[in-house]
Parts: structure tokens; C-alpha cells; sequence
């Protein structure tokens, strides 16, 4: 069970091979091809490497499935006695994205 862990967009995730997961919005068309360059940490199974920061070499490849906008949340902000309300509504864009192969280097 090959996986590692990536970072992009600021944050990190942990991926394996087949899986699908929804990433800050990257440039590209659906079908199209990304690597993930910035590999923290990486498994074969049976040894773990760890980069120093990033594993010298490593590289995760992925294909981009879809662009699209996340669930909505609401910003609402209130001060009681003071008149005071404001409603917002925001919704995230993302970048789905699935994982093809792990190379650790």
C-alpha cells in the first residue's frame, strides 16, 4: 500500500493511488495531467521515507476530473443591542483531482 503525504494549496493531504479528493483550485482543463512536486513524506508499504523538507526526486501525478464551487456557508455577524446584522454567504472553488501513481524517488 503505496500513499504520501503532499502539500498544496497550503495544506496537506494524504494520498494513495485511485483516490479522489478536492483540492484549492488549479489551473487546467478536466482530463488534464498535474504533478505534486512537494512531497513531505512517502510509504512503499513497508518503509517510510520523510523529506527534509521534501522528499529529494518524489513526485505524485494526478489527473484533474473536475473545477467546481463547494457547499455554501454563511458569514453572519451580529453585536446585539446595537442595531447590528450583516448576512454573507461564501462558496469555496475547488479542483477534484485523481491520484495515478506515487513515485518516491
Amino acid at each position: 500500500m503505496t500513499y504520501a503525504i503532499i502539500r498544496t494549496g497550503g495544506k496537506q493531504y494524504r494520498v494513495q493511488s485511485g483516490t479522489t479528493l478536492r483540492i484549492a483550485t488549479l489551473p487546467g482543463d478536466a482530463g488534464a495531467s498535474v504533478e505534486f512536486n512537494e512531497v513531505l513524506l512517502g510509504s512503499d508499504g513497508t518503509t517510510v521515507r520523510t523529506g527534509v523538507p521534501y522528499l529529494s526526486g518524489a513526485k505524485v501525478t494526478a489527473e484533474i476530473v473536475k473545477h467546481g464551487r463547494g457547499e455554501k456557508i454563511v458569514v453572519f455577524k451580529f453585536k446585539r443591542r446595537k442595531n447590528y446584522a450583516r448576512k454573507q454567504g461564501h462558496r469555496q472553488n475547488f479542483t477534484e483531482v485523481r491520484i495515478k501513481d506515487i513515485t518516491l524517488g
